[in-house]
């Protein structure tokens, strides 16, 4: 058990008046006690108060081998797990549930225990988790220099054999096996021409043609922390209109990493993005939020959005994409990850973004 980050936890909970919780997601848990627990459809439920040494409620088909700091009960598939964990929880306090908690095992608790009151309590959680350490910051460091790499030699294999959407996405599997990354932090946008105007268009058996353009938004898993970035390409000779539209995301890219630093807000970084592509009159095709928090999974709490108004903090790790998409012609999207500093941010991505034709 990290017990820092438990502490931490303690902390927002307590700012909060939270005194018990349930910590249902496989990446808080490993957040929290390092161990990776993926119970598919089964109940797992780490109960943590403000006092005591957490309980992890765990089906028997996931036997634990080494000490992580916490009490195991385990049930089996006879039983129903929540008997269990009602003798855990106190019954006479309000206790907070993780989002993604399935209802199945909601309603069960709740049904068993009517006047037991619940509430979303994965803010105290999320907000632990969103400013990272020294030691965590290193780690997503070295996953997006392997990003980097890997997306120099996947456009190389692009531009030199007749590949679709999903071969690319293969390459890209085995490109990374080779840095030891065995893992997408989701799968692989690789989309050719009209597919790029699709902001996340899912790859598929297109095959790549001339006068095209790419996308090409990739990420990995290295030492259980996620990369992510996206670079935008043409094959062939570009038109006026799309050097102009690769120009613009280019420059919303670059504004709303230079308006990144402690005590802005996410929705200035979204509006300094925003405001470049909508005063060149492509604001209508600008059709997504600006960025997303990014550490032990690639989409964390919280938003780069023009409704998030938290004041960004040192060591805060987020993208910044902004793109505009023009339906059935050819998107443009760069992305770039940011690691929030005391008096601004370090870009995380080295891979250039000068428009390279292929």
């Amino acid at each position: 058990m990290r017990n820092e980050r438990l502490e931490k936890i303690r902390q927002n909970m307590s700012e909060r008046g939270i005194e018990q919780l349930i910590i249902a997601d496989p990446d808080s848990v490993f957040y929290l006690a390092e161990e990776w627990i993926h119970p598919g459809e089964r109940m797992m439920a780490l109960y943590v108060n403000m006092n005591d040494k957490p309980t992890l409620v765990l089906n028997a088909l996931f036997p634990i081998e080494k000490d992580l700091g916490v009490e195991v009960v385990f049930y089996d598939d006879t039983e129903n797990p929540i008997d269990y964990l009602s003798k855990v929880i106190n019954l006479n306090q309000p206790l907070g549930i993780d989002k993604i908690w399935p209802s199945k095992f909601l309603i069960n608790l709740m049904e068993q225990h009517p006047s037991l009151k619940v509430m979303n309590s994965s803010v105290a959680v999320d907000e632990a988790r969103m400013v990272k350490t020294p030691e965590e910051i290193d780690l997503m460091r070295k996953a997006s220099l392997i990003n980097d790499q890997a997306m120099g030699e996947l456009v190389e294999l692009i531009k030199s054999a007749d590949h679709t959407e999903l071969e690319a996405g293969q390459l890209l599997g085995e490109i990374y096996k080779k840095y030891d990354t065995h893992q997408f932090s989701f799968d692989p946008l690789i989309c050719y021409g009209k597919n790029a105007a699709e902001p996340h268009h899912g790859s598929d058996a297109t095959p790549l043609g001339d006068n095209q353009s790419i996308i090409i938004d990739i990420g990995g898993i290295t030492n259980n922390y996620a990369s992510d970035m996206t670079r935008s390409f043409f094959f062939g000779e570009p038109s006026e209109e799309y050097v102009k539209i690769y120009d613009l995301v280019k420059a919303a890219n670059q504004a709303g990493i230079d308006m990144v630093k402690p005590g802005v807000k996410f929705s200035d970084i979204d509006k300094a993005a925003r405001s470049v592509i909508a005063e060149a009159g492509y604001g209508a095709y600008f059709t997504h939020r600006t960025g997303h928090n990014i550490g032990i999974n690639v989409h964390e709490y919280p938003d780069v959005s023009a409704t998030n108004d938290m004041v960004v903090r040192e060591g805060m790790v987020f993208s910044v994409e902004p793109g505009i998409y023009l339906s059935g012609k050819y998107g443009v999207r760069i992305e770039d990850l940011v690691v929030v500093t005391e008096n601004g941010c370090e870009v995380l991505n080295k891979y250039p973004k000068t428009l390279r034709c292929l």
